[in-house]
């Protein structure tokens, strides 16, 4: 009975699937309903600094994420994302990696105590990669796009990397612009209105960001290994600032951003836009694809410019008068 009775108390659990994750939480990122589970008060206050304040919205099942950390490894280097079927997976190395299913809106995160502690790098690439890419397989398509707004009135600012969405959204909003997101947005894929939501609480820059805007001198600039992560500002600290977390989308802008040209807006042809935005999206495979040509498809109503610039206040002149 001794021996019978310490098994029971503490079962051979090689895997982990056993492992008591007391810390559990409610957030809602986008407005749908994320539930968390971790051993870890570095993962509660990553997901309060990512979904805190926002509140429920739709009445969808819950997305289920598990965060196991544990004392070994150092802090994770850039993963790789893969996808088969319904299964995704984030590997960084052997303490630090993530996978999760799309049916069953179930992910799971095994990550190293220096790598949580850096919360916008755990955030960034492993929880809110996690929670977005899975409402992006059934109530959402992501678009690689800033969003602002003007008369209630959505302009999507859509370009590669480096063509500027962010700095030009935050131009915008300085003028008097209402700020939605910065370089992703989300569209409804249930809705017919082309609602867009936005991350409306924060902006992310890169690091060189105050030389534009020497408002921004007092943030701390972290720099990151791939240049995408560098100043993050929250919104709340800039009153002046107009924001909403979403808006119905008016016009598709594609950014052309280059250096000693005069500014332009010219007309492009919707289909084209969208092909564009497209192009510039993960396959998640064939169901998905179709929901997010169907979604993309009634964007083809607005009217889409190619607008090339090279100075902030020129372009915002631009959109002002288109």
């Amino acid at each position: 009975m001794g021996l019978a009775k310490a098994l029971e108390t503490a079962p051979y659990d090689p895997l982990l699937h056993r492992i008591d994750l007391p810390l559990t939480g409610s957030f809602f990122p986008l407005g749908f309903r994320v539930e968390i589970a971790t051993n870890s008060r570095d993962v509660m206050e990553a997901a309060a600094a990512s979904w805190g304040g926002y509140a429920p919205e739709y009445p969808y099942p819950p997305v289920e994420l598990r965060v196991v950390v544990q004392p070994a490894g150092g802090l994770a280097p850039e993963p790789v994302f893969r996808n088969q079927r319904r299964l995704f997976s984030i590997v960084s190395d052997r303490d630090n990696f993530a996978f999760y299913e799309s049916g069953s809106l179930f992910g799971c995160c095994f990550v190293s105590q220096k790598t949580v502690a850096d919360h916008a790098w755990f955030r960034f690439y492993f929880l809110e990669a996690m929670a977005h890419m899975l409402l992006a397989q059934r109530w959402v398509m992501p678009v690689h796009a800033a969003c602002v707004a003007r008369d209630e009135t959505g302009v999507l600012l859509c370009g590669l990397s480096g063509a500027g969405k962010s700095t030009l959204a935050w131009a915008c909003a300085r003028a008097g612009w209402t700020y939605v997101t910065d370089d992703g947005t989300w569209l409804l894929t249930g809705v017919e209105d082309r609602t867009v939501l936005g991350r409306c609480r924060s902006i992310r820059f890169r690091e060189d960001a105050p030389r534009l805007f020497p408002e921004l001198q007092d943030y701390i600039s972290l720099a990151r290994p791939n240049g995408k992560i560098s100043l993050e500002v929250p919104l709340d600290a800039f009153p002046h600032i107009r924001t909403s977390s979403r808006c119905r989308v008016g016009s598709v802008i594609l950014l052309d951003r280059r250096d000693g040209v005069p500014a332009s807006a010219k007309p492009v042809p919707a289909a084209e836009a969208i092909e564009l935005l497209l192009r510039d999206m993960p396959w998640y495979g064939d169901d998905v694809r179709a929901m997010y040509e169907r979604t993309a498809r009634r964007l083809l109503e607005v009217p889409a410019y190619r607008l090339t610039y090279e100075n902030l206040d020129q372009a915002v002149a631009l959109l002002s008068n288109l």
